[in-house]
């Protein structure tokens, strides 16, 4: 709770570093910017101006290619100014949350930026500040349907599964109540309660640690027919837009991914499926820890 508390408050560049995965991202920040602005939903904040602070820190993208020195080859710290800046001048606005998740949405645009802390704080308001911070991630893109000749988003339901889920005697009833949300349902699920090698080479592990949850996938298969087991981007997709329910085996999509997850722990797995799919939500079932900092809204089952 103490650790909780003290990140809390701590600097938005210790919030990303605490929250990172176990293959953290590159980071830049803009601490301590102090612009004058006219905004805040009260009349006496109307008319004129006060101080707002911004500290931003922004995980990037890690360099394809050396650098060699070249400015235009990273995310240059002008940009995360000039998104403050910009959002500024759009329009008097009266919320600080709507001007961090407006940053935040404009940082993310750049191709090198994946995810974004961005707090804000009035300096002026009395003796002390008051502020809001957000983390954002890189918004993933919907599948799309055409409903009355027009497409509109479908945002599936991702369900983790543990050990205990898959083999509980009430597996199908649970299948039905998720179905009945009206949603295409992913499952995911861990790694089998069985003795798996140790390779002692991070590499070679991870490929043995996705085999070993895509071998769970196919015993979840065996519990319920509509488990059918996918493993393309391509055939879930296919899958998400007939509303259907599938398990993911996610050896193809996290070595391909060029953005993939850096942690090979099976929740986390199935977190980065949720954000990728720009999921309903991840239903969890089973006592598993999750990474910070998504845009997925997270229910313990």
């Amino acid at each position: 709770m103490t650790s909780d508390i003290r990140l809390a408050f701590a600097h938005p560049e210790e919030r990303a570093a605490a929250s990172a995965t176990a293959d953290p991202r590159d980071r830049i920040s803009l601490r301590d910017h102090v612009v004058e602005v006219e905004i805040g939903a009260f009349q006496k904040e109307r008319g004129h101006t006060q101080r707002v602070m911004f500290n931003v820190v922004v995980e990037v993208r890690p360099a394809p290619q050396p650098l060699n020195d070249d400015v235009d080859r990273i995310l240059s710290y002008d940009r995360i100014t000039e998104s403050i800046a910009a959002e500024l001048a759009a329009e008097r606005l009266n919320l600080l949350e709507t001007l961090a998740e407006r940053v935040a949405e404009r940082i993310l645009a750049e191709p090198q930026a994946m995810r974004a802390f961005v707090r804000i704080e009035k300096l002026d308001v009395g003796p002390y500040k008051l502020g809001v911070e957000i983390v954002r991630s890189r918004a993933e893109v919907a599948v799309q349907v055409v409903v009355d000749g027009a497409e509109a988003p479908v945002h599936p339901l991702v369900v983790y599964l543990d050990n205990a889920a898959i083999a509980a005697a009430d597996l199908s009833a649970r299948l039905d109540g998720w179905a009945s949300l009206g949603l295409p349902v992913i499952l995911t699920v861990g790694m089998p309660d069985l003795p798996r090698p140790e390779t002692g080479h991070r590499p070679t592990q991870r490929r043995v640690d996705l085999l070993a949850i895509e071998q769970n996938a196919w015993v979840l298969a065996a519990r319920d027919a509509r488990c059918v087991v996918m493993a393309t981007r391509t055939e879930i997709d296919w899958a998400v837009k007939r509303g259907q329910m599938m398990v993911w085996a996610p050896g193809k999509m996290v070595m391909d991914a060029v953005d993939g997850p850096g942690s090979r722990d099976p929740a986390a797995l199935a977190l980065w499926l949720a954000e990728v799919m720009a999921a309903d939500r991840l239903i969890v079932h089973g006592d598993v820890a999750l990474p910070a900092g998504s845009r997925v809204t997270v229910v313990r089952g």
